[in-house]
């Protein structure tokens, strides 16, 4: 199964699903869309017991892209309404992140169940260093991850996380040389497919419980805020000052109009 920016195979009993839009990959609502399709005709496929999703390029995913558009009205719920449909599906999955997985990439890489990554691998959460709040969930699937020290620290200050911290905050699963991460993924997979389907997605379904209802309400929270904040002038010197490579200077304007 091909799309223009979303490629699936089935080898054995395991998927492998990749975003096929370097450098950057992207994302896009049509690019989440094509993955929420390519993930549900998997739940459909009795043969696929597992799954490895991973990108093409170096960066693993730079999440959505703001630099052309900061003066321009940012509307995130197309992209948000695909993101949702990810947390639906049943498959087990396992992300290769063989690189940069920033933002909304990082969103992305949480859908996951499992991550396997290398010394290159980096995540970031930037998006208070952009001037707006996280978003895809992440208020929610971030703290249940890593918990809420550590979480909150991602957040507030936009730090990238490299290969061996985030092995060691549980961000990572596992962490393998780069050019043995895609066949480590692959022979993860394969771990998971030679237990019991059914058993499998079950005890899947109990451990997550009810984790796509509990993520699409924080979404409509982090969204709500990030339509207030795109219109703020702090995101347009967030998205400049990340174009630029500086440090942003932000000003709490609403803070200031309160101050007598």
């Amino acid at each position: 199964m091909t799309t223009a920016t979303v490629t699936c195979t089935l080898d054995g009993h395991v998927a492998t699903v990749r975003l096929d839009a370097p450098p950057h990959n992207f994302l896009s609502a049509a690019l989440l869309g094509e993955l929420a399709d390519q993930l549900e005709a998997l739940d459909t496929q009795v043969r696929c017991r597992a799954i490895v999703l991973t990108s093409s390029g170096k960066v693993f995913s730079a999440g959505a892209e703001f630099s052309s558009g900061a003066d321009a009205a940012v509307d995130p719920r197309p992209i948000y309404a695909q993101a949702m449909r990810l947390f639906d599906t049943r498959k087990p999955m396992v992300a290769a992140v063989q690189g940069a997985a920033i933002g909304a990439g990082l969103g992305l890489a949480l859908t996951a169940d499992f991550r396997i990554g290398c010394a290159q691998t980096r995540f970031a959460a930037n998006f208070t260093r952009l001037g707006f709040h996280p978003g895809f969930g992440l208020s929610h699937t971030l703290p249940r991850l890593i918990g809420i020290q550590m979480a909150s620290r991602m957040f507030y200050t936009g730090e990238r996380i490299g290969g061996e911290q985030a092995l060691s905050i549980g961000l990572l699963d596992e962490l393998v040389p780069q050019d043995e991460l895609a066949q480590r993924a692959q022979a993860f997979a394969r771990d998971i497919s030679h237990s019991a389907p059914v058993a499998v997605q079950t005890t899947r379904q109990t451990l997550r419980a009810n984790l796509a209802q509990q993520v699409r309400i924080a979404n409509e929270r982090e969204c709500s805020l990030q339509l207030k904040q795109f219109a703020h002038a702090d995101f347009r010197e967030g998205v400049a000052a990340g174009a630029e490579r500086r440090l942003p200077v932000f000003e709490d304007r609403q803070l200031a109009r309160r101050q007598p």
